[in-house]
């Protein structure tokens, strides 16, 4: 089954990085964050990937043609030119990267995979988002309702604590952090879809979030999958470092291969 990535946005909100490179290269744990999601998916056997590039997609394309040789130890007899691999660390994925065009919009780039997806189910997420969701059960889960398309629920993490008030509503009587029960639950990503979700794809403009999901919630097609574990996405300077620092504490929750 293959995964497509979501990897071409601007990432304005993150400018502070990705004025120089897309958002899904900007490093956790000097990795970029698109690496990480690929080894949560690699994990669970999923090995295949499609990553929809954009804006800066130059810089996808030379980490996955050079990945090989920045990452395994070799010997190379500079007269004959010959290499030898001695220590070979590749990962066992196949990585299509596609330029969908810096301006499409997400139903757009996804639109650019229908032909290598083909008539298969296939995996979807976006580039800057990691999560400890277990793919081999959400996957299950898609199979067992019988829809087109399963995006998986989230809870946003808490970034403000809760306040109470007394009756008068000037004075604060409580103080808390944020919890799961304030909060709605929200499109998280790590979708699941079956091929016909490209004929609710009109083109390049098209937002995947908008009308896609729109005309699937309508036919009763959208399913959920409810995921209260970790989630984060990188929008911002912030979420980064806060990815940054779970990472260096060596309990990401994210990483199970660890």
């Amino acid at each position: 089954m293959k995964v497509l990535i979501l990897a071409g946005g601007f990432g304005t909100r993150l400018s502070e990085e990705t004025t120089i490179r897309p958002k899904p290269m900007v490093e956790v744990g000097a990795r970029p964050i698109l690496w990480h999601i690929m080894k949560s998916y690699s994990h669970y056997g999923f090995n295949e990937f499609v990553v929809l590039g954009g804006y800066k997609v130059e810089f996808i394309r030379d980490y996955f043609l050079n990945y090989t040789r920045t990452s395994s130890d070799f010997t190379v007899d500079l007269q004959t030119g010959e290499l030898v691999w001695q220590r070979h660390n590749a990962e066992p994925w196949k990585v299509t990267v596609l330029d969908t065009g810096a301006d499409s919009m997400t139903g757009g780039r996804i639109r650019r995979a229908r032909e290598i997806v083909g008539d298969e189910t296939f995996c979807l997420t976006y580039g800057d988002g990691v999560s400890d969701v277990d793919i081999a059960k959400l996957v299950e889960f898609h199979r067992e309702k019988g829809m087109a398309c399963t995006v998986t629920a989230v809870v946003p993490p808490g970034r403000f604590g809760v306040l109470a008030f007394d009756e008068s509503g000037e004075k604060v009587e409580a103080f808390r952090e944020k919890d799961k029960e304030d909060v709605g639950m929200i499109n998280g990503g790590f979708f699941v879809c079956e091929p016909s979700v490209f004929d609710l794809i009109d083109g390049d403009d098209t937002v995947w979030e908008q009308e896609p999901l729109r005309r699937l919630v309508d036919a009763g097609q959208l399913a959920a999958y409810r995921h209260r574990g970790f989630w984060q996405a990188m929008d911002t300077l912030r979420d980064r470092n806060v990815l940054e620092q779970l990472w260096e504490s060596g309990k990401a929750p994210w990483a199970p291969w660890l």
